[in-house]
């Protein structure tokens, strides 16, 4: 019968609740992610007219905005994200800098 030491099985349990946490981390590190900007020297059209739906509970209207996808402007429809307490969402936005446009995507901010 193979026998383990206290501090292999305390390292096993270790990591399993490591795991188990995850899902629940809290938000800023379950969004953690790599955002590579490039800048374009096309700036983007208007946005497009877009109705606002009625507030649904529980839920933050994330309006659409242009995504520039395979050398143009795309548009990105509007959507219904959950709902985060403690958190706003911060539309997706373009802005002008020395190097052209950038894109800054949408993303939630504590408050």
């Amino acid at each position: 019968m193979l026998q383990r030491s206290g501090p292999v099985i305390s390292a096993i349990l270790l990591v399993a609740l490591e795991l188990v946490a995850l899902p629940t981390a809290p938000p800023a590190l379950a969004q953690a992610s790599l955002n590579v900007g490039i800048a374009i020297g096309t700036p983007p059209p208007a946005p497009m007219p877009e109705p606002v739906p009625a507030a649904r509970p529980g839920y933050v209207w994330a309006p659409g905005y242009w995504a520039w996808q395979e050398g143009r402007h795309v548009w990105r429809p509007g959507r219904w994200l959950a709902e985060r307490p403690g958190y706003r969402w911060e539309s997706d936005r373009w802005h002008h800098d020395h190097d052209g446009w950038r894109h800054d995507p949408g993303h939630w901010v504590r408050g």
